[in-house]
């Protein structure tokens, strides 16, 4: 057996074991931060009745949520850097699970708008954090492949939690609380003890990971340390440093590429959060009881979950991303629009499956292309920019959504700014695509040069 095959076979036992070892873990606990995301969707079927609350002052609240993720996200992820993974992640969970667990207790658009805002500010940072975390674990030719899975946990939250949110609004009138007060405390639980247990089962560093071998350790640390040597020519060229806190974060909010990229994660993010926030209520208006509406929400969720895996191993198949990004933008900004053509049940939930199909298979290739265009002077600011503009836009569309169907009484026209969106996502997709090729062939040219 050569050296080349015995590389190989390391490299697989190492990628199989990282799989198995983080990616569960983490995906149950990124699926427990979006059950008590977008429970509040659900919640909303009997809630906003009982505390008055309006569309419009419901895509408000929503909106409050995305103000606070922006406002705490970088600093947050820049914090998971100094205290490290596990300790940080673990902070954030436990937060996030007595916030929402608070939430239950609501009397009105006053507290549900605080609580809105408590809960971005809690959650803040997990989800960049994740894929920085990820990428100091996993090189880069199976980060598409490994972040689709890791965000699958987004499809079947919304598909296991759609049918669990529907049984436990029937516990309405239970020890005198409210079925949406149950809904939210007993979804809220879980966060907190799997922030417990983040303290004692996720390593911070390959290096702390006792279940690789001294020969695999070896592998993968000099197999990611070559590619952030690679990185780091840019940064050399272009005369980037590592600075403190406040300048990696001006760094990351000033360069062209994380401005970029966070305007494309505009229309993804919008489209998963607005269509998790507001497709109960868009199902419920087909005349539905509470339990056709959290069957038929499961589909489209369930549909874009196994797509979005078959997608992520597609993209790191054939190394490439951006097709592999654009496609499904253009199938999320077609298949909104023709919602305007019918006022069919059948037809519409053909179409919201379309949208999330689309939606949830760009994920693994966008974050893949995010994490290979920034250099490493601003990648883990730049991940967090990039999500936290772009959550800043996702609160600007839902507090519109609730707006333009306030005032129009149409779900299909408030959907119709993220096709939008998704369109001026596009054209970025492929505008980041050249810069990076011609980015590329003069790297080619200065090292043919040299030798």
């Amino acid at each position: 057996m050569n050296d080349q095959t015995v590389k190989c076979e390391v490299e697989k036992a190492v990628v199989r074991k990282l799989t198995l070892r983080l990616i569960p873990f983490l995906m149950f606990c990124y699926f427990i931060a979006y059950v008590d995301r977008v429970n509040i969707g659900f919640a909303a079927l009997t809630m906003n009745k009982d505390i008055g609350l309006t569309a419009t002052i419901f895509g408000f609240g929503a909106t409050l949520f995305f103000v606070a993720y922006v406002l705490f996200e970088m600093p947050s992820n820049i914090a998971m850097e100094k205290f490290g993974a596990r300790r940080w992640i673990a902070r954030i969970m436990i937060t996030w699970g007595i916030v929402g667990f608070l939430t239950a207790f609501i009397t009105g658009p006053y507290s549900f708008g605080l609580s809105r805002f408590l809960l971005g500010a809690a959650e803040a940072g997990f989800f960049p954090g994740v894929i920085l975390y990820l990428t100091q674990w996993f090189p880069k030719a199976y980060m598409a492949r490994i972040v689709a899975v890791f965000m699958v946990a987004v499809p079947l939250s919304n598909f296991l939690g759609s049918p669990l949110s529907a049984v436990l609004l029937k516990l309405d009138g239970f020890l005198d609380f409210r079925g949406w007060q149950w809904l939210l405390m007993l979804e809220a639980l879980p966060a907190v003890i799997m922030g417990v247990l983040t303290l004692f089962l996720l390593p911070s560093k390959p290096s702390e990971a006792r279940w690789l071998t001294a020969d695999q350790k070896e592998w993968l640390s000099n197999k990611l340390e070559a590619e952030k040597l690679e990185r780091e020519v840019k940064e050399r060229e272009k005369g980037l440093a590592k600075g403190k806190t406040r300048g990696k974060i001006m760094a990351a909010l000033t360069n062209k590429n994380v401005l970029l990229l966070a305007v494309i994660y505009m229309s993804i993010s919008a489209t998963s959060n607005t269509l998790s926030l507001w497709m109960p209520q868009i199902l419920k208006s087909f005349h539905l009881t509470d339990m056709e509406t959290g069957l038929l929400n499961m589909i489209p969720f369930g549909l874009g979950a196994v797509f979005m895996i078959f997608w992520g191993m597609r993209a790191d198949k054939k190394a490439e991303r951006i097709f592999s990004t654009a496609i499904p933008l253009a199938v999320t900004a077609i298949s909104f629009a023709a919602t305007l053509l019918t006022d069919s049940l059948t037809i519409t939930l053909i179409l919201l499956s379309l949208v999330l199909i689309g939606n949830f298979a760009l994920k693994g290739p966008f974050w893949a292309l995010t994490s290979e265009t920034l250099s490493p002077a601003v990648l883990a600011a730049g991940i967090a920019a990039v999500n936290t503009l772009g959550h800043l836009g996702t609160g600007v569309l839902n507090f519109f959504v609730g707006v333009i169907r306030e005032h129009t009484g149409s779900f299909p026209l408030a959907l119709l700014p993220l096709s939008g969106m998704c369109v001026v996502g596009i054209c970025l997709v492929f505008y980041i695509g050249r810069q990076n090729t011609k980015e590329l062939e003069r790297q080619q040219r200065v090292a043919a040069l040299s030798s």
